[in-house]
Parts: structure tokens; C-alpha cells; sequence
């Protein structure tokens, strides 16, 4: 998947620390169980840390064989958020956030990408609940404390209940709670993705200026504003007969524009009727892209991974389907297979 997204998902991990009542029980095996209230402190904190918390460092994500890094830095005054991000290996690419207004600048190309864009998945705000749905998907334990990057981190393991989703292990950093190392595992163990900071600056001054700034230099780009508008996918003639337990849907938009950024991105966004949906379990998510289909484009369905992420894509009639996501191949089946259109 494109480092971006897997950062997005990654941040959006940023696990607190803190626990509470915790000394009297031993941890044994894969470590303690966490009851309902635990988990739902541990959701608190992570929502807290990943608006408030200004920090700054390079992040590494090992995926499918490939390593990519960046530098990100984001800032926080209570209200606003600012965020940067440069990529530090491949084709250079900067992405500046202030709370939903989104730039990406591809300097060799010359691009910009200007964008209103939810918050859904970037770091460090993915989770959308307050834990009770966790429980019911993810059995969830703590581990003992390790050292990531130079700082006390708590561990934090989460096992999925059924086959529909991956487990994680994360670390969170004491005393802050900003996430520090995080991996995605599947059902046998096996690590399909390894996130974390090399180094990390935890508490850094507040300089949105670092961000609003280098947003404003749009000079000798080509700017590429794509207008999308929020909608439902009922309301877009579609309907789910079969769903995946614990999925919820989150959002729906539709691009009303040619999209060509300067990166290419296998997820379908160069139609201007493009309609992308969300689902999520609280951790996970799921993008279910429909276009119509188009025979010189689309050209093979298949199902095909890199690491944590999956990506199906399949005819349905007139229409072409993609679905992408860090879960197993048969959620997206699952979710494909339940798409049709509305009477």
C-alpha cells in the first residue's frame, strides 16, 4: 500500500499508557486481560494524545518486504491541529495538514493536491469508539513494559475474535501515550506490518507556522483541487444484503472531478463519478470504491496483498469494484460479495 496510507493507519494507533489497579494481578502467558473499563481509559487517552500532544520525529514502516520513512511533526494549541509529513525515501512528497484542509506537494512533478479531507485515519486519530465495540471483536491484554526509541513504552495486545479482522500489538509511550512502535499480526503470529519512531521528541515547542507557511507557497504548481461531497450509498442506488460483523459505516463521498495527482495510487481515484465508502470496526478499516466500469481501464479483477493490506477488485455488471484494506481477504470478499444495486 502507498506510505501515506499505511502511516495514516498506523497513526491512528496511538495507544495511551497509564492503566489503572493494575499491580495486585500477575501478568502470565500473553499477558493480563484487560476488563471494560481499562480498555475504554486506554481509548480515552489515545483520542487525548493524538489531538493534544505536540511531537515530532522519523517514522519507519516495514510492509511486504519494502521500508519507507518520513518525518512527521504535528502540533496541537487545544483547538487547531497541524500536522507535516515528508517522505524520506522514493519520490519526494509533502503533506501539510490544519484541522481538514489537507496539501500534498509532489516537487518533481510539480503538483499540489488541495483537498478538504476527514481525519478518519491519520495519525493519531483512527479510533471511533469508545471501546466497547473493541471488546466485542478483540480480546485485549497487556503486556510487559518495553523500551521503543529511547522511551518506557506499555504493550498492548489485541487479538480478534473471529476471522475477520488482524490483531495488533502496540506500543505506547508512558507517560504521554503517543504510540511508538506498533505491528499487525496475523491469525498464525506472523508480524504483516512493523511500524514505529526511530526517534522521537515527545512535548516539542508549538510551531504551527511550520505548517500554514509551506501551504501558502503554491506558486509554479499545478494545483488540483478535487470536489468531493459527503453522501450515502443508498441515497447512490447501492445496498448491503451481507455484512461483516462489527463493521460499521463510517462515511460516503463522491469526487464530482478528474483526479491525476502526481503519484500513482492503486486505489481507484481518477474517476470524476467515483463513490468511496467506509467501513470500520473501531480499528480496522475498509474502503469499497465503485466506478463505472470502463473496459480499457479495467482490465483484470484480482485479489492481491502487501503486508497487512488487501486489495480486491471485480466486475459487478456496469460497474467496477474495488475494496482495500488492512484486514483478511474475507472481509472484502465478504463486503464485495453483499454489494448490489437497489431495486
Amino acid at each position: 500500500m502507498p506510505f501515506l496510507r499505511c502511516l495514516g493507519r498506523w497513526l491512528g494507533f496511538v495507544l495511551l499508557s497509564s492503566l489503572l489497579a493494575f499491580g495486585a494481578r500477575a501478568a502470565e502467558g500473553e499477558g493480563v486481560a484487560l476488563d471494560r473499563a481499562e480498555v475504554r481509559q486506554w481509548l480515552l487517552r489515545i483520542h487525548e494524545a493524538a489531538r493534544q500532544k505536540n511531537f515530532q520525529g522519523t517514522f519507519v514502516v516495514s510492509s511486504g518486504g519494502k521500508v519507507a520513512s518520513a518525518r512527521i511533526a504535528h502540533y496541537c494549541d487545544g483547538i487547531n491541529q497541524f500536522e507535516r509529513i515528508e517522505s524520506l525515501d522514493g519520490q519526494p512528497r509533502r503533506v501539510f495538514r490544519h484541522n481538514n484542509l489537507v496539501h500534498t506537494f509532489w516537487p518533481d512533478s510539480r503538483t499540489a493536491l488541495v483537498e478538504l479531507r476527514e481525519t478518519l485515519n491519520t495519525f493519531p486519530g483512527l479510533l471511533l469508539n469508545d471501546g466497547d465495540r473493541v471488546l466485542e471483536h478483540y480480546e485485549v491484554r497487556q503486556q510487559p513494559p518495553e523500551r521503543v526509541a529511547g522511551h518506557e513504552a506499555r504493550v498492548l495486545l489485541l487479538k480478534p475474535r473471529d476471522g475477520y479482522r488482524f490483531g495488533y500489538r502496540l506500543w505506547s509511550e508512558k507517560g504521554s501515550g503517543l504510540l511508538l512502535r506498533a505491528e499487525v499480526l496475523a491469525e498464525n503470529g506472523e508480524v504483516l506490518e512493523s511500524s514505529a519512531f526511530s526517534e522521537v521528541s515527545i512535548g516539542v515547542k508549538f510551531q504551527p507556522e511550520n505548517v500554514t507557511q509551506p501551504m501558502r507557497k503554491l506558486e509554479g504548481y499545478r494545483v488540483e483541487r478535487p470536489v468531493m461531497s459527503k453522501t450515502s450509498y443508498e441515497s447512490e442506488g447501492w445496498q448491503y444484503r451481507q455484512r461483516v460483523p462489527g463493521f460499521r459505516h463510517v462515511s460516503s463521498v463522491k469526487r464530482t472531478m478528474d483526479l491525476t495527482p502526481g503519484e500513482p495510487d492503486p486505489s481507484p481515484s481518477s474517476s470524476p463519478q467515483l463513490l468511496q465508502t467506509i467501513f470500520s470496526d473501531g480499528l480496522a478499516h475498509v474502503s469499497i470504491f465503485v466506478e463505472p466500469f470502463n473496459a480499457a481501464v479495467h482490465r483484470k479483477e484480482m485479489l492481491a496483498g502487501l503486508g497487512a493490506t488487501q486489495t480486491l477488485t471485480q466486475r459487478r455488471g456496469d460497474w467496477w469494484v474495488t475494496a482495500v484494506g488492512e484486514v483478511p481477504a474475507l472481509t472484502l470478499r465478504t463486503l464485495v460479495q453483499g454489494l448490489e444495486r437497489k431495486p
